[in-house]
C-alpha cells in the first residue's frame, strides 16, 4: 500500500517530519517497506532563468546562454530548440549526477565554448512530460527554488505492508486515524456532502444474489464533461504507481485508496435497461476492462443488464459499459460484496484487481452511502453535471458491533495498568466507544470499518499498540516448578525418527492435503466429499490425505526432476479416513527410490531393503517383531505381487510395505520404482515399561566374522521373513545376521517355487571355528529350513 505525505495530511494535521511519521507507523504496527523521496533525488537541481541566448559561433544547433542561477550568472551551452531569453527552467550545477544516464557534469568546452552547467529536460530528470526541449516553468518562480518544489515533486511516498487482518489500512483515512491516535497530530475527517438529487434515477437496481451482494447503491449524473483529471489528482495516482486514465476512472481509483472503498462507473448510455445483481448462468461470458473474455459460472456474482453480464461484482467491470472521454452520462456504483464470494471468484478466474484485493479482505459495510456521496461530490466538482436521487437496493448488513471487555484483561495479557477512563480515551481516538457496563467491564462499541475486532484480546492489542509496545513493563519470568515429562507417544515418535535418520532417511514435513485424484488412488471414495476442503488453496490441496505416502512420493518426484535420483524420505503425521472423531489416525510413512549405500557397493532399493528398515524401526519402538504375522498382499496402491502386511494377531494391522504400484507412481509424477512402508501407530501396543537398571555390557566377537551363502527353493506363498527368522534362531551365539540378497523365479525353478539366496554371517565369541564346526552349523541351518518346506538348491 502506497500513499504520499501530502495525501496523508488531508486527514492528519501535523508538523511531524518524514522520519517521525515513518517511526510512528512502525511503532503502531504499520510495517514500512520503502520510503521514496523524489526531493532527495533532485536535491542538487534548482530554478534558473535565461537572461540572454545567442547563437553558438561554431555550431548551428547550439546556443550560448547567460543564465541567472543560485550560484550567480553562468554561461551554459544548450542544444534545446526552446532555449531563449526570459525562459525559466531547471538548472544542474557542475558536479551534479544526471538521473537519466548517471553522468557527472564537469566543465568542458563544447565546440570551443566552456559550459558551466546544464539546463534540463523532463527526460533527463526521469520525469514524465514533454521532452522536446528543456523544461519550461512559470516566470513567477524565484531563482534558486528547489526543483522538487517547483515541479510539485516534493511529496514523499511511503510504501508499507498491510496485514490481512487490517483491510481498513488500505485507505489513507485509516492510516491518518492510527497516527493521530499515536499522538502524531490531529485527525481531521473529510466533509462529505449529502446530495439531494435533481431528478429520480431512471436506472433501477434489483438484487437476486442477496447473500453475495447485501447492498447496492447507484446514482446517475448526467451532462458530465469527462477528460483528463486535474494535475493534483494525476500526480497522486502516478506517485502510488497508478496510470491516470480519465477523470471519472481516476476518481474511483482515488477513492479506493483514500477510503479503502472500491467503486465502479458505467457509461449510462451504453447500459441496456436496468441493472440486476444475480448469479451467472451456464455459458455466460463478458469482455472485461482487462481486454480478456471471462466466463461467468453459476457461483459467481454477476452485474447484468438486459443484454447479459457486464461485469463481475467487486472483481472486474466490463468493456462494453466502460467510461471514455465521450461519456456524458455516468452511472456510479457503490456496493457491498461478501468477501468469501469475491475470493472464490478471483481464484477461479485468476483476475487480480484493486477492487478484488479490497473486497476479499473486507470493506466497511456502513460506508456504501458515504462512498457514493463522496464519488458524487468529486464527479460534480471535476466533471460537472447534474445528479439524480440515490437508487438503493437492499440494506447494509448488520454485524455484531459490541464486545464486553474486562478491564483486568489488559493487565493480565500485557502488564499495562490503565483505568477505564484511560482505556476509553485510547479507544476513542481509534473510533471505538467505551461505556461502563458494571462488574469491572466495559461495553466496547466497535466501528464498522474494524471487522477484525471480535474478541477482548483484539481490544488489548489495539490499546497496547497505541500505548506503545516500547513502554510495556518488564517482568521476570519464573521458571516452571515441575518439568513436563515427554509423553510415551511422543517419545516413541522421537525414537522412530532417530531410527529412520540412522538408516539414511530424511524427514519431510508436507501438507495434510492432497488432490482428489491422488486421494482416490489411495482408496478414497471419489463420491465422498466429507473430507474435502470448503476453500482449498488450490486443486492440488483439495482434500485431507488418506495416506502418508502420497506427498512423500510427490516430493520424491520433484527431487528426481532436479537430478536427485536417490531419495529416502519419511514423515510422522496424521491421515484422515473419515470425518468422524476417530477418523484421524497417526502413521509413520517412508519411501525409498534409487540406490542406497551398501557394504558391497551401491544397491538398488527393493522390497527386502524396505522390509528390513521397517522391522528395524518397529524394533526400535519396542514392538516385538518376532511375534508379527507376515502376509502377502496389501492395499490397492501397492504392487499386487511385491507387497506385504504385518499383523498382530489375525485382525490388527501394524504396517504395510513393498513396492508402490507403478500406475500410482506415474500418476504422481514418478517414473522409476518406489518402495515404501506405512506404520499404523494407533494400532501398535505401548512398549512394556521395563524396570530401570544398568544395561548389560555389549560383548562383541574378538574373532573375524565369516559368511556362508545358501540358496533354498520354497513355495512362492511362503514368506521369506519366516525363513530368515528360522535360520537366525538356529544358534544365536554364533549367527549374528541373516540377509536375503537374491530372489529368483524363472528358468530352472519350478513354476510354483521361488529361489531365495541368503547370506548367513557367523561371528563366534569364544574361539575360531574349525571346518568341521562350520559344516555342522551349516547342516543345522539346512535342517531347520527343511522343516518349513525349504529345500537346499544343488
Amino acid at each position: 500500500m502506497k500513499f504520499t505525505i501530502n495525501w496523508l495530511k488531508d486527514y492528519l494535521k501535523t508538523d511531524a517530519s518524514l522520519a517521525q511519521i515513518v517511526e510512528a507507523m512502525t511503532m503502531a504496527g504499520l510495517e514500512v517497506e520503502e520510503v521514496i523521496d523524489p526531493a532527495a533525488k533532485l536535491g542538487a537541481f534548482s530554478v534558473a532563468k535565461i537572461i540572454k541566448a545567442e547563437q553558438h559561433p561554431n555550431a548551428d544547433k547550439l546556443r550560448v546562454c547567460q543564465v541567472e542561477t543560485n550560484l550567480g550568472k553562468l554561461e551554459i551551452v544548450c542544444g534545446a530548440p526552446n532555449a531563449r531569453a526570459g525562459l525559466t527552467t531547471i538548472f544542474a550545477p557542475l558536479g551534479t549526477c544526471i538521473p537519466s544516464n548517471g553522468m557527472e557534469l564537469v566543465a568542458k568546452p563544447v565546440r570551443g565554448v566552456v559550459s558551466n552547467g546544464m539546463m534540463c529536460s523532463y527526460e533527463e530528470l526521469c520525469i514524465e512530460g514533454d521532452s522536446s526541449g528543456i523544461i519550461e516553468l512559470p516566470n513567477e518562480l524565484e531563482i534558486g527554488t528547489p526543483a522538487a518544489e517547483a515541479l510539485g515533486l516534493n511529496d514523499a511516498v511511503i510504501d508499507f505492508e498491510v496485514t490481512p487482518n487490517r483491510p481498513d489500512w488500505l485507505g489513507v483515512n485509516s492510516i491518518a486515524r492510527e497516527l493521530a491516535a499515536s499522538s502524531l497530530g490531529e485527525f481531521q475527517d473529510r466533509n462529505i456532502i449529502t446530495h439531494k438529487g435533481a431528478f429520480d434515477c431512471p436506472i433501477k437496481v434489483t438484487i437476486e444474489a442477496k447473500d453475495a451482494c447485501p447492498q447496492f447503491a447507484g446514482r446517475l449524473v448526467r451532462g458530465v464533461k469527462n477528460g483528463p483529471s486535474p494535475k493534483w489528482l494525476q500526480n497522486r495516482l502516478l506517485a502510488i504507481g497508478l496510470r491516470p486514465i480519465n477523470a471519472l476512472v481516476d476518481i474511483t481509483n482515488f477513492i479506493s485508496y483514500d477510503r479503502a472503498r472500491p467503486l465502479h462507473v458505467y457509461d449510462a448510455k451504453k447500459l441496456q435497461g436496468n441493472i440486476c445483481v444475480r448469479y451467472g448462468k451456464v455459458g455466460e461470458t463478458f469482455e472485461g476492462l482487462d481486454g480478456n473474455v471471462h466466463e461467468v459460472s453459476t457461483s459467481m456474482c454477476a452485474i447484468t443488464d438486459d443484454s447479459g453480464a457486464i461485469g463481475l461484482g467487486g472483481v472486474l467491470g466490463g468493456a462494453s459499459t466502460g467510461c471514455d472521454e465521450a461519456t456524458t452520462d455516468v452511472f456510479i456504483e457503490c456496493a457491498f460484496f461478501e468477501a468469501l464470494g469475491i475470493f472464490q471468484t478471483g481464484r477461479a478466474t485468476g483476475i487480480q484487481s484493486d477492487a478484488k484485493y479490497r473486497f476479499e479482505r473486507g470493506v466497511d459495510p456502513d460506508f456504501v452511502i458515504g462512498g457514493i456521496e463522496f464519488a458524487t461530490q468529486m464527479v460534480l466538482e471535476l466533471c460537472g453535471g447534474e445528479a439524480s436521487n440515490l437508487e438503493i437496493a437492499s440494506a447494509a448488513p448488520s454485524l455484531p458491533q459490541n464486545i464486553i471487555f474486562p478491564i483486568t484483561e489488559l493487565k493480565r495479557l500485557t502488564g499495562i495498568d490503565l483505568n477505564a477512563s484511560q482505556i476509553g480515551e485510547i479507544l476513542g481516538k481509534l473510533g471505538f466507544t467505551a461505556k461502563d457496563s458494571g462488574n469491572g467491564n466495559l461495553d466496547i462499541g466497535v466501528p464498522s470499518w474494524r471487522g477484525d475486532c471480535k474478541l477482548a484480546a483484539d481490544i488489548v492489542e489495539d490499546i497496547a499498540r497505541i500505548y506503545g509496545f516500547d513502554k510495556l513493563p518488564l517482568a521476570t519470568l519464573s521458571a516452571p516448578k515441575n518439568r513436563q515429562l515427554i509423553s510415551s507417544d511422543k517419545s516413541r515418535f522421537n525414537i522412530a525418527r532417530r531410527a529412520l535418520a540412522s538408516l539414511g532417511y530424511n524427514e519431510a514435513v508436507t501438507w495434510s492435503f492432497v488432490s482428489k485424484e491422488a486421494a482416490v488412488l489411495f482408496g478414497a471414495n471419489s463420491q465422498d466429499n466429507s473430507l474435502a476442503l470448503a476453500n482449498p488453496i488450490s486443486d492440488e490441496l483439495a482434500i485431507m490425505r488418506p495416506s502418508g505416502l502420497i506427498n512423500l512420493i510427490s516430493a520424491a518426484g520433484r527431487n528426481i526432476n532436479r537430478g536427485l535420483t536417490n531419495v529416502a524420505l519419511f514423515e510422522a503425521a496424521p491421515i484422515y479416513l473419515s470425518d468422524e472423531p476417530d477418523g484421524q489416525k497417526t502413521v509413520i510413512a517412508g519411501i525409498v527410490t534409487g540406490s542406497q549405500r551398501h557394504f558391497s557397493g551401491k544397491k538398488e532399493a527393493d522390497i527386502y531393503s524396505v522390509q528390513a528398515d521397517l522391522m528395524a524401526v518397529l524394533a526400535a519402538m519396542g514392538i516385538p517383531t518376532g511375534g508379527l504375522m507376515m502376509q502377502n498382499g496389501a492395499s490397492t496402491h501397492w504392487h499386487p505381487g511385491r507387497a506385504g502386511s504385518l499383523k498382530m494377531g489375525s485382525k490388527i494391522l501394524a504396517a504395510e510395505y513393498g513396492q508402490i504400484h507403478p500406475r500410482v507412481c506415474e500418476k504422481l509424477g514418478v517414473k522409476q520404482a518406489v518402495f515404501g512402508f506405512e506404520i499404523f501407530v494407533d494400532n501398535l501396543p505401548q512398549a512394556k515399561q521395563k524396570p530401570t537398571k544398568a544395561r548389560a555390557k555389549l560383548e562383541l566377537s574378538p574373532f573375524m566374522p565369516l559368511s556362508r551363502d545358501f540358496a533354498f527353493l520354497l513355495p512362492r506363498e511362503n514368506a521369506a521373513a519366516e525363513l530368515v527368522r528360522v535360520i537366525a534362531n538356529v544358534d544365536k551365539n554364533l549367527i549374528s545376521n541373516v540377509q536375503v540378497f537374491d530372489n529368483y523365479q524363472g528358468h530352472g525353478v519350478p513354476d510354483s517355487m521361488t529361489s531365495l539366496a541368503l547370506e548367513v554371517t557367523i561371528a563366534p565369541k569364544l574361539q575360531t571355528l574349525s571346518d568341521v564346526e562350520i559344516e555342522a552349523l551349516s547342516t543345522k541351518i539346512i535342517s531347520a529350513a527343511t522343516k518349513i518346506g525349504a529345500t537346499l538348491r544343488t
